[in-house]
């Protein structure tokens, strides 16, 4: 249990950050409405994950408690009026894309994470381990999907009009 309870540590950890940062980019961008709503979506996913994570670490004996949601405060406001102000400059194509490439490496890592535990539940036949590794995984591999495909749709655009 020890390998794993790391490896699920590390899965929480990354899935928490990924949460984070996609709320942080949809808020950034709420002028791209597909990105500022897809990445509403995304972070529930990863949410939901840290939920499952830690719920199944738990039953293991491993206390894996997030960190509590985030509320409406003066930071979200602030971001918002950046994200409206800086919607208007041509920088903000070079930030989005930077964001989405930033996004696209922390689901890979995640998905990397996510590899691991799937081995190990294999490896010991523990059905539990595989259906939450069965649930999540393939999220995590679409976050990291829908983040290359923006990087493709939105490169040739941002980069051309500079």
């Amino acid at each position: 249990m020890k390998g794993t309870g790391l490896v699920l540590r590390a899965v929480h950890h990354g899935e928490n950050h990924l949460a984070r940062q996609l709320m942080a980019v949809g808020e950034r961008h709420r002028t791209e409405h597909e990105v500022y709503h897809v990445c509403a979506d995304l972070a529930g996913w990863s949410r939901e994950h840290v939920r499952r994570v830690a719920d199944t670490a738990g039953a293991r004996g491993l206390d894996l408690a997030g960190p509590a949601e985030p509320g409406p405060g003066l930071v979200p406001r602030l971001r918002e009026k950046m994200a409206e102000t800086v919607g208007r400059r041509p920088e903000p194509g070079l930030l989005l894309l930077r964001d989405l490439r930033d996004l696209h490496l922390d689901a890979a890592e995640n998905s990397l994470h996510w590899e691991m535990p799937a081995q190990a539940a294999q490896a010991s036949r523990d059905s539990g381990l595989l259906e939450l590794v069965d649930t999540c995984h393939p999220r995590t591999l679409r976050q990291m999907r829908w983040a290359d495909t923006m990087v493709k749709n939105l490169a040739p655009q941002i980069l051309t009009s500079l």
